[in-house]
């Protein structure tokens, strides 16, 4: 496996390499990241994974600074996978100029969810996927369903800015108590971390009563939300939504995703559950 650090090693290296499946990724893998590779090399000779902490897509007072940083160990992990390469440049590599002076600007949908939250969030994950893609020029490129709103935004992005990559998603990986694997789910405390599951409990919830026929999806939405709160949570959101475009969800749509934002002391998570109408 190689550790390359330069845009114009990887660009070396990438002439010869045959076909190539990408995953882009902050680092600090989990077994969800591992998932992704694994995805990734039924689709490619050889899979590259780069791993970069992205400053664009913090926002203030979040965990930049505090993000962990474990390379040597991600690059283990990868090894024993079998990747190709790992893309791993410093900041001032991928952003020469300090101050990104051209952004990728996403839709509407940039400033719902997740993005109502975390202004600018989705600018900067479009962005450096959007460098990425340009550097590695994956055949396929693998991204977790659990960034259901990130995953939709990709999809776009290839489609209207004519990437000529397959977007491959994969489903969330979860503990054996339900909770999605996240590389926040460290800084939970113990007794945070076993009242965690209680995200997914009411996603599921949720989802019971809409395949069950329930069309109140505003009631469906308040239940969760009063669940949650009850039980010590701050939400941020829980909302049905349009499975492939995000839109609210409407009697009649077919294929229905239930989204779920909220914080358990300082702590935000994020999960998501998808479901089809009776």
């Amino acid at each position: 496996m190689h550790i390359i650090h330069t845009i114009q090693a990887l660009r070396e290296w990438r002439k010869t390499a045959g076909s190539v499946a990408f995953v882009p990724t902050m680092g600090n893998l989990h077994e969800g990241h591992l998932a992704l590779v694994r995805e990734a090399k039924k689709h490619a000779d050889n899979v590259v994974v780069s791993i970069f902490v992205n400053r664009l897509q913090f926002g203030q007072g979040e965990d930049f600074d505090q993000y962990p940083r474990t390379l040597q160990q991600d690059a283990d992990k990868l090894a024993d996978e079998g990747v190709a390469v790992v893309f791993a440049p410093d900041e001032k590599e991928l952003y020469p100029n300090v101050e990104q002076r051209y952004n990728v600007e996403p839709p509407y949908l940039q400033n719902e969810l997740c993005g109502k939250f975390r202004p600018g969030h989705f600018r900067g994950v479009a962005t450096v996927v959007s460098k990425l893609f340009n550097i590695v020029a994956p055949d396929a490129a693998c991204f977790g369903k659990k960034d259901y709103q990130q995953l939709a935004i990709i999809k776009g992005l290839v489609e209207d800015l004519n990437f000529n990559i397959k977007i491959i998603p994969v489903d969330t990986g979860r503990a054996a108590d339900g909770l999605a694997l996240s590389s926040r789910n460290q800084y939970l405390s113990d007794s945070e971390r076993a009242e965690a599951p209680r995200l997914y409990r009411e996603l599921q919830k949720a989802a019971a009563s809409i395949s069950a026929g329930s069309t109140d999806y505003a009631g469906i939405e308040e239940q969760a939300a009063a669940a949650l709160v009850a039980a010590g949570w701050s939400v941020d959101y829980f909302e049905i939504r349009h499975a492939e475009n995000l839109a609210v969800a409407r009697q009649g749509d077919k294929k229905l995703v239930i989204l779920a934002a909220a914080r358990l002391g300082k702590t935000r998570l994020i999960d998501n559950l998808e479901v089809s109408t009776v």
